[in-house]
């Protein structure tokens, strides 16, 4: 078991998954607070990196494309302060840093886990009911209907026609955006029928405007992400046998695993390398890992195997 805490938040790791807990102080980034726990599998992960800088430094997982709906929903423009999978590391604690992810880079290497896209979401949408927003008005989901409310701020068009509620299968995407610089931001609806955009944010139904005006703007993106991960095809691919059903709580969550090979008389494994050169190690490691996905090292083999070399390592 590997753990870091600090004040952003705690995440550990116990071989299979890195749970991630923000924290709870003032400075932390109401879209991180409102998600809540993420319990991310192996599988969902492409890697790992510690950032050092002369403050101490960040931990930084990096997901594999389609695996997060809410990374989905943000399309890369979340600030480095809202992204749930960034841990900022004070000064004191960047051994304990680099340790963590050392011990999920061997794990990502244990397991031959491919960094490239998946086939669908590997992590659930955040928790029903949602609600977020900011600008003109607030957006909340229940998980069958959104509706939008307006406040003060929003225009006669949008305050004449009073809140507004369309059920989840009307909707056929959702696109979120935050104020960047002088432009306003939104979080938009497109409905069956309707064009993606036909009027500006602050005049359409199915919009809010996003002025920049506080963070609390930013937890638009969780209901987005919430909407998309149960819209049919979400991904924009084929659905895969390990996505994650909406529903699905953090202790859920388990690594996809793959078919059971063929039964094969598996001949001993190969003998470990004189010494405990390190690279040796991490040679054996891969040809374990090989041998397992054949088909000739059964789940007790390879895991026995793989226990003796992380002793020595």
């Amino acid at each position: 078991m590997a753990e870091i805490t600090q004040r952003d938040g705690t995440w550990t790791f116990d071989g299979e998954t890195v749970r991630i807990t923000p924290g709870r102080g003032k400075g932390i980034h109401p879209l991180r607070q409102e998600l809540g726990e993420r319990a991310v599998p192996l599988q969902a992960l492409a890697g790992i990196s510690f950032e050092p800088d002369r403050k101490g430094g960040r931990l930084r997982l990096r997901l594999r494309d389609g695996a997060c709906p809410v990374l989905r929903a943000a399309d890369g423009r979340l600030k480095d302060a809202a992204d749930p999978y960034q841990l900022v590391v004070e000064k004191d604690r960047s051994g304990v840093a680099e340790y963590f992810a050392d011990e999920v880079r061997n794990a990502l290497l244990i397991e031959q886990v491919p960094a490239g896209p998946v086939d669908g979401f590997l992590l659930p949408g955040p928790a029903v009911p949602v609600a977020g927003g900011g600008g003109d008005g607030t957006a909340s989901f229940d998980g069958e209907t959104i509706r939008l409310t307006w406040n003060w701020k929003a225009g006669d068009s949008k305050l004449s026609g009073g809140p507004v509620s369309f059920p989840l299968s009307d909707v056929t995407a959702v696109h979120w955006v935050p104020s960047i610089g002088l432009e306003n931001g939104h979080l938009r609806f497109v409905l069956n029928g309707a064009p993606a955009a036909v009027r500006a944010a602050e005049h359409d139904p199915y919009a809010l405007d996003l002025w920049g005006l506080s963070k609390k703007e930013y937890t638009a993106a969780l209901v987005a992400a919430a909407v998309l991960v149960r819209l049919p095809d979400a991904t924009g691919r084929t659905a895969g046998a390990g996505a994650i059903p909406a529903g699905a709580t953090p202790a859920e969550i388990e690594a996809p695993t793959a078919p059971a090979p063929p039964a094969l008389s598996a001949p001993p494994a190969p003998s470990a390398p004189s010494g405990d050169d390190h690279d040796a190690l991490l040679r054996r490691l891969r040809e374990l890992g090989e041998l397992h996905r054949s088909g000739v090292l059964t789940d007790d083999e390879f895991a026995t195997a793989k226990q003796a070399v992380l002793k020595r390592l």
